[in-house]
């Protein structure tokens, strides 16, 4: 048998349900019920380093403290409570 009409039969078959497997358990491990935790820190990345400014509250509407973070980061404490 030639080597590339037997690597066609193995992808073909053998690979092609081994992807199929990984790609399947891929999506379980991700939408497992002990993740969300980890989702919810991941998340939060980008919002970790952003401090407010001493004595600001974010609350005006031209805060150049990062408002919006201090908003978005209040909902996510929020939400984990």
């Amino acid at each position: 048998m030639e080597t590339y009409t037997w690597l066609r039969a193995f992808a073909d078959s053998w690979f092609l349900i081994a992807m199929t497997t990984f790609f399947v358990g891929q999506i379980l491990w991700t939408f497992r019920p002990g993740a969300r935790a980890r989702h919810a820190d991941a998340a939060t990345i980008p919002l970790r380093n952003d401090r407010l400014e001493p004595g600001c509250t974010g609350n005006c509407a031209a805060c150049a403290c990062g408002g919006v973070a201090a908003m978005l980061l209040e909902e996510i404490h929020d939400e984990r409570a």
